[in-house]
């Protein structure tokens, strides 16, 4: 039977894509997205392998940023969000297994081709040689985060969405997850944070929200401002979680509320665990400190590291989304 291990689980290494672009309109330029991307990555690389897909109209860029321990492969890939487009990996029988969800662009929900991503992960399992376990189900890395326990977090406005799966129900869905992941128990979140229901967002994806621990909390995004419209939201997912039985761990969202569009999505829960440390995104915030702390006491034998994350949030996503890691066998 298949399973997921989870995120703090040995990994062999991390998945990753360059970008080509900035996004029209974010505010950020495009080299400063390419840094940003590469920054994150060379830090990565100082804990364990980095697999970098490039398109081939930006390897000169990528040769110039990325570390030399940073394995670069051409690919034709859209955008850079593997924890999306990638496979997510499994073990079967100590082999290894790569899920390939149906990928249609976050519910054909952003301005941008993504048509070549939904072959990436059937790139990257031809790449490393192991199967490729196709899915019916539209699904992404980012919707899911799976604990120790047999447990799996989604939210009803990724997996249930019309324009991805639109004649599927819960229980369809649960049975699909646990079969390819190794799960028992969903735990489904009604929705995620507000600027996720934006143009070219992921509408509720789970791993800006809340993720699992390996003591066995749920850490859980969490924005005091009671005027940020995740105020009521996040009050709601703890009243959910609480009465599901889970224990809850609230990690405070930075005090900047609001960017250049509109409320932000800063969140510290989209960090990312590798095998001796974890990648913060920061922010420039006195909260940053705070997160810092807590994700210390969750991973006391970890170094954790914080990056200036803006530019990535700026593109609509965090060092979780363009991270994905493939477990050690």
């Amino acid at each position: 039977m298949s399973s997921m291990p989870p995120e703090w689980s040995p990994h062999a290494a991390t998945w990753m894509g360059f970008p080509n672009a900035a996004y029209r309109g974010t505010g950020v330029s495009t080299e400063q997205v390419q840094d940003a991307w590469a920054t994150i990555a060379n830090a990565i690389a100082d804990h364990e392998a980095v697999k970098m897909l490039c398109h081939p109209t930006s390897l000169r860029s990528a040769r110039k940023r990325l570390s030399a321990r940073v394995d670069i492969i051409e690919c034709p890939l859209n955008d850079a969000w593997l924890r999306d487009s990638g496979p997510t990996f499994v073990v079967d029988d100590e082999q290894l297994v790569g899920i390939d969800w149906r990928f249609n662009g976050w519910g054909d929900n952003t301005e941008f081709d993504w048509q070549a991503d939904n072959d990436i992960a059937g790139f990257v399992c031809q790449h490393l040689g192991c199967e490729r376990r196709p899915s019916a189900l539209t699904n992404e890395g980012g919707g899911l985060h799976v604990g120790h326990q047999g447990q799996v977090l989604l939210t009803r406005t990724v997996q249930l969405d019309p324009a991805r799966n639109p004649d599927w129900t819960d229980e369809a869905v649960e049975t699909e997850i646990h079969s390819q992941l190794g799960t028992e128990q969903a735990i489904w979140l009604d929705r995620g944070l507000y600027r996720d229901y934006e143009a070219n967002g992921t509408n509720g994806h789970v791993d800006m929200v809340a993720c699992f621990t390996p003591s066995g909390p749920v850490l859980l995004h969490w924005q005091q401002h009671e005027q940020h419209p995740d105020h009521q939201q996040c009050t709601a997912i703890h009243a959910q979680l609480r009465d599901a039985g889970i224990d809850v761990l609230p990690l405070n969202a930075p005090t900047t509320v609001r960017d250049n569009i509109d409320w932000v999505d800063y969140s510290y829960i989209n960090h990312y665990v590798v095998n001796d440390a974890v990648i913060v995104p920061a922010f420039n915030d006195p909260n940053d400190g705070l997160a810092m702390d807590m994700l210390r006491e969750v991973y006391p034998q970890r170094e954790v590291r914080s990056f200036d994350a803006r530019v990535i949030f700026a593109m609509g996503g965090g060092v979780h989304c363009i991270t994905q890691q493939q477990p050690l066998l």
